[in-house]
């Protein structure tokens, strides 16, 4: 059976970091660990990261991908020098990566992973993943792994991210480092299942922007003019303004169902443009010509009462049985850029509270990124500015 361990950090030495990380989850015997997972902030060597702890932990395969912060069992952290961990013993699980993943071949690299993946471990019910956050088409991720392993096998993780800008993300896997690459991690341990909801507490306004041309996952007119220039002037902004000077205040929301809408606790899902090229916008998931897209402004009051719902519908869901472990994913706007701090302490507070068992928090591991994958209507959804969490028990 899995057995999972968490701790994070936010010392500026990375070799330093990643023992602190080893000795406070593992004792001496880093041997125990079959797997660990990293999330860390831009200031920190990916390579020194991995190769450091390849040294000491030799056993363990090692998975790491960049944030905008950390949240652990310690609290939150958004600084330049943020690190946090999970440590996992046990053999029930596979692991398939793979680079120069993009919005254009993203399916076919999910798909090439997804069967290499089921080759190695048949029995799995549950996947991670993880991808670059610039330049992806995540809906085509998600049909990927489907078509091999059902839609009854549930998708969680987070695309990776930097420090809002959007210039540039990391993943790491067993010692190699890329910027446009991608991770699955397929658990079999089937006493273990997986409870994953999102919410945003953003609310539309105004008149839509509506796409009037597309290819795939790039927008390249709103309303019969060019993308980047119509949607910048919509926000106020000039047309020289960077993706970092949007996604605070640029989240664009597609229209649910009224079915959905009630589920979500929102009439919208969001998305968020990392990515553009001169007027063509890279959205996150592929859009087709003819989408309304509202421009949207965040309800702070809203955003407490979503997360205080969406806790207690997993409580429900899990009842008497308890998180052995939680991996969250947080969107970056909703952190630093958008609350202050002692905010966003409680906001965490609020959602880790409810998991503790005897007076401690489970075994943690969140990141602020720049998309999240959780269910919605019973199927596997990508979601951006939410805060999504993803409660594993036995």
């Amino acid at each position: 059976m899995l057995k999972f361990h968490s701790y994070s950090n936010r010392m500026v030495n990375t070799r330093r970091a990643v023992q602190e990380c080893l000795e406070s989850t593992l004792g001496s015997d880093y041997n125990r660990a079959d797997l660990i997972i990293y999330h860390a902030s831009l200031g920190h060597d990916f390579y020194e990261l991995m190769e450091e702890t390849k040294a000491l932990a030799p056993n363990a395969q090692v998975v790491a991908a960049s944030g905008c912060g950390v949240v652990g069992k310690e609290g939150v952290s958004e600084s330049m020098n943020d690190i946090a961990m999970m440590a996992i013993e046990g053999k029930e699980f596979a692991l398939e990566s793979c680079d120069e993943f993009y919005g254009h071949n993203a399916y076919e690299k999910c798909r090439e992973m997804a069967e290499s993946l089921k080759k190695k471990n048949g029995e799995i019910n549950m996947l991670y993943f993880l991808g670059s956050g610039i330049d992806t088409a995540n809906d085509r991720c998600i049909a990927a792994f489907e078509e091999v392993f059902g839609s009854e096998v549930t998708i969680f993780g987070a695309t990776s991210s930097d420090n809002m800008k959007g210039v540039v993300s990391y993943q790491g896997v067993n010692g190699k480092v890329t910027e446009h690459g991608a991770f699955v991690i397929g658990f079999s341990d089937h006493t273990l299942k997986v409870e994953t909801q999102a919410t945003h507490g953003f609310v539309a306004i105004g008149e839509p922007l509506i796409v009037t041309k597309s290819d795939g996952n790039v927008i390249k007119e709103f309303n019969g003019k060019p993308a980047w220039t119509e949607y910048t002037r919509r926000l106020g902004l000039e047309v020289n303004a960077t993706c970092g000077d949007t996604i605070p205040i640029g989240a664009l929301g597609e229209e649910l169902t009224p079915e959905l809408a009630e589920e979500y606790g929102n009439k919208h899902i969001l998305r968020v443009v990392t990515k553009h090229e001169g007027d063509f916008m890279y959205y996150a998931t592929e859009i087709e010509e003819g989408t309304n897209l509202w421009l949207t402004t965040r309800d702070e009051d809203l955003i407490f009462s979503e997360m205080d719902r969406i806790v207690k519908n997993i409580t429900s869901k899990i009842g008497d049985h308890k998180p052995v472990a939680v991996f969250h994913a947080d969107c970056l706007a909703r952190g630093r850029f958008m609350f202050n701090r002692i905010i966003k302490e409680e906001l965490v507070g609020k959602m880790q509270f409810p998991f503790y068992i005897d007076g401690e928090c489970p075994p943690w591991l969140g990141m602020y990124g720049f998309g999240e994958f959780a269910r919605l209507g019973g199927e596997n959804e990508y979601h951006n500015y939410t805060t999504a969490l993803y409660v594993i028990y036995r």
